[in-house]
């Protein structure tokens, strides 16, 4: 899938930063100084920060060896001045040097514990993303699908946006959510959204009761109690894209509303939105579903909060419509994955907060081959013929 954030490697050596060559540094420098003043002044007090330097970027093994290193170059500048050698300030120097020798490798061994421990919790992260969130497929059925994600916190890789798309019984369906709140309260409503979408997809041929039952699961599985949110809801879409027509079908559950763009620019589509999911109980009536005709020219593009409201230097929100507008009117052909790298790219060179919020983008376009029907309707729903607003 493009767009999810790579796995965590280290650097080659050859890609070392400057703070790894300090300790060969601060020896080269304090050697040439011996020769240069030639054993008339005691340089070799220096040495004493090696160590500690090494500590911050090697491992046990290295950290001794510099120490080693460090303090047997101490007993030979103190050797080239007679009666210096076993003098007492240069006796408590040894000693200090080979304390904080000690001291160092105890800090680079746990300096690489901590490394390992980070690695193996960004190794299990990138698994629960990949579980939650996983790689949207380029094609299904008459579907071609793109998408990203990015967590919003820094050093994270799962928030709470959520997307899926997955080929059903009764076409091709996606969802795109946003929950409210971050922390581990919003990953858990995030599981609990996509784990009941995967099941009830597939047995819900109402994609407004398929709509509910995602309302029932976030009353089920959501934190709740006191360590919960009293106020914890998700805003989505639920989409469906039927295996015979050339359109696609739209449950507004408070999110921002879809783009279509085209050759002739981009526009957004006219839904009927309802409350939140997790708010449907203050509204017993349900939420309408919406009918587009999409042409296999145009892609349809979902996209949360966290990309509409990236502001620049001066304030002003990320103007997605305008954006994708300019980009792409006049192509005649636009592929998905193409639709998703730009907004992924603009969307970051536009921020000037980019770590302020989650983002997520979804892409979804026809084959040639569906062509749009003049006739549809949805179990329990109310249809709308393809309307939009400029």
């Amino acid at each position: 899938m493009s767009g999810q954030n790579p796995r965590p490697e280290l650097r080659p050596p050859s890609l070392r930063g400057w703070v790894w060559w300090l300790p060969l540094v601060a020896v080269v420098v304090d050697v040439l100084a011996e020769v240069i003043v030639g054993g008339r002044e005691p340089v070799s007090f220096m040495l004493i920060a090696v160590p500690p330097l090494a500590a911050a970027t090697r491992g046990p093994r290295g950290t001794a060896m510099s120490a080693v290193v460090c303090l047997g170059l101490q007993m030979w500048m103190a050797a080239r001045r007679p009666g210096h050698f076993d003098e007492q300030h240069h006796v408590a120097m040894y000693i200090a040097t080979a304390l904080i020798g000690v001291a160092s490798v105890a800090l680079a061994r746990q300096r690489e514990r901590a490394r390992q421990h980070l690695i193996r919790a960004n190794s299990v992260a990138e698994a629960m993303q990949r579980t939650l969130l996983r790689p949207v497929p380029r094609r299904l059925g008459p579907v071609r699908a793109a998408g990203f994600y990015e967590a919003g916190e820094g050093g994270t890789l799962v928030g709470g946006d959520l997307y899926d798309v997955c080929e059903t019984p009764f076409g091709v369906r996606a969802i795109i959510g946003d929950v409210r709140g971050k922390g581990l309260d919003a990953v858990q409503t995030v599981a609990a959204v996509l784990g009941s979408f995967r099941v009830s997809a597939h047995e819900w041929q109402s994609l407004s009761s398929l709509a509910e039952r995602l309302e029932l699961s976030i009353a089920r599985n959501s934190p709740a109690g006191d360590d919960g949110d009293p106020e914890l809801f998700v805003t989505a879409l639920v989409l469906e894209f039927p295996p015979d027509g050339g359109e696609v079908r739209i449950v507004d559950r408070g999110h921002p509303t879809p783009l279509v763009v085209g050759p002739h620019g981009a526009r957004r589509l006219v839904t009927a939105p309802g409350l939140p999911l997790g708010l449907g109980r203050l509204a017993p009536d349900g939420v309408d579903t919406t009918v587009h005709a999409l042409l296999p020219s145009e892609v349809l593009v979902l996209h949360t909060d966290g990309v509409s409201e990236a502001r620049d230097a001066d304030g002003v929100f990320y103007p997605v419509q305008e954006r994708l507008g300019e980009r792409f009117s006049g192509e005649r052909f636009i592929r998905p994955e193409t639709v998703v790298s730009f907004v992924r790219t603009d969307a970051e060179r536009w921020d000037a907060q980019p770590d302020n919020d989650d983002r997520a983008v979804l892409a979804l376009s026809l084959e040639a081959t569906a062509s749009p029907r003049q006739d549809t309707g949805d179990t329990g729903a109310v249809v709308r013929k393809s309307p939009y607003r400029q």
